[in-house]
């Protein structure tokens, strides 16, 4: 995988993407005894897109912005918030 194949992978639009052109979660399987870039590797092999996929039949985007906070920290400020 290169930069600009990542890029279009990131910019998959989740209005018109085909369900069926995309992996789903529960069927990737990771062998916990292989190294962590052997695992990473095995990962996107399966997931082939980690921007889009499927998910117990809904169809998922992950993005992420520039930042300094953690996934950890942003979901306490939000709990907390409520």
């Amino acid at each position: 995988m290169d930069i600009t194949y990542l890029e279009e992978m990131k910019n998959v639009n989740i209005q018109s993407v085909q369900k069926d052109s995309l992996a789903d979660l529960n069927d990737v399987k990771i062998d916990a005894s292989l190294e962590r870039p052997e695992r990473i590797s095995s990962f996107l092999s399966q997931i082939n897109n980690p921007y889009c996929f499927i998910c117990d039949g809904v169809i998922v985007k992950v993005s992420f912005t520039e930042t300094e906070d953690t996934l950890e920290e942003k979901l306490n400020r939000y709990f907390l918030s409520l």
